[in-house]
């Protein structure tokens, strides 16, 4: 009898760590996607200053997707030469941001 009653106290405990996890990894995307505020914009708005950065950085991509955020920066979807995709950033004066998720 003590071992069942060992046994079941081991399995809650397991049981309630995994959920904690759960509800920590959900909340961490929650934040991750509000704080994401772009939305899809044509090609035409990009400003001459990033286009000539495109061709410098990215000479043999294509633009797979063009997103602008409130503050006017750009996020890029870029198709690399190995059909690969690329997501990069650049505000409208051509200086590149580095987003990278914590």
């Amino acid at each position: 009898m003590k071992k069942f009653a060992l046994l079941t106290l081991i399995g809650l405990g397991f049981i309630t760590t995994i959920s904690a996890k759960e509800v920590f990894i959900t909340a961490n995307e929650i934040i991750v996607f509000i704080a994401d505020d772009y939305e899809k914009v044509s090609s035409s708005e990009l400003t001459p200053a990033v286009v000539e950065e495109l061709l410098k950085q990215y000479p043999t991509s294509k633009l797979g997707g063009v997103y602008r955020n409130s503050k006017g920066e750009f996020k890029l979807i870029m198709v690399l030469k190995s059909g690969t995709r690329r997501t990069v950033f650049i505000d409208p004066y051509g200086n590149w941001i580095d987003k990278k998720k914590k």
